[in-house]
């Protein structure tokens, strides 16, 4: 191959790289703002840190939007999402549970798992506890800059799922949706170019 061609070849990669980029950076803003208020079986609750036995504010916002969704009749359980991690006592599902009950969520309509640590095994471990239970749509319940990410895993998975950011996202101010932004487009990048790959393993 020659050097002029190889140099095109190159030019053309990069072009694409970037086009893709700015794609996927444009979905991941504009999907943010996108609520379906549908009433489901169950609202999904992504995990986000839990400090000492109560949620951080991330995870507190994302549970007040549940119970919002849960007393509005848009859901009828929910699923609380989030494994521990080492040197908690409880796990992220477990302080957003306890969070739910001491405001007036019934005990029998919260469900658990307790060992996920990533995005995509909150949403796979959820939908397994709402097979066993007889649960079949779902409303995704995170920040809405993690939504575009959330709701692509859970439509792969086979969830018939519909989104619902929180209203009250503890990523407000300019400085903090900012790097959260980035974040999200490096692993929204990375779980798009992994997907061909997947079948393998």
């Amino acid at each position: 191959m020659s050097k002029k061609i190889w140099s095109r070849l190159v030019s053309v990669v990069l072009v694409f790289t970037f086009i893709f980029i700015a794609y996927s950076a444009f979905s991941i803003w504009s999907f943010s703002g996108k609520a379906q208020f549908v009433k489901t079986d169950a609202a999904v609750v992504l995990g986000a840190a839990a400090w000492d036995e109560q949620p951080s504010p991330v995870l507190r916002e994302r549970i007040n939007h549940a119970i919002w969704l849960y007393e509005n009749g848009f859901v009828e359980k929910i699923i609380f999402t989030g494994g521990k991690k080492p040197g908690d006592s409880l796990a992220e599902s477990e302080v957003a549970k306890n969070y739910a009950l001491k405001n007036n969520v019934k005990a029998e309509d919260i469900l658990i798992e307790t060992k996920s640590t990533i995005t995509e095994e909150n949403l796979e471990f959820a939908y397994d506890i709402a097979d066993r239970n007889n649960l079949h749509s779902f409303t995704i319940v995170s920040d809405p800059l993690h939504m575009k990410r959330a709701m692509l895993m859970a439509k792969n998975i086979g969830m018939e799922a519909y989104s619902s950011p929180t209203q009250s996202s503890a990523y407000k101010s300019f400085n903090s949706k900012i790097p959260f932004f980035f974040r999200e487009l490096f692993f929204y990048i990375g779980y798009i170019v992994s997907l061909p790959f997947r079948s393998f393993f």
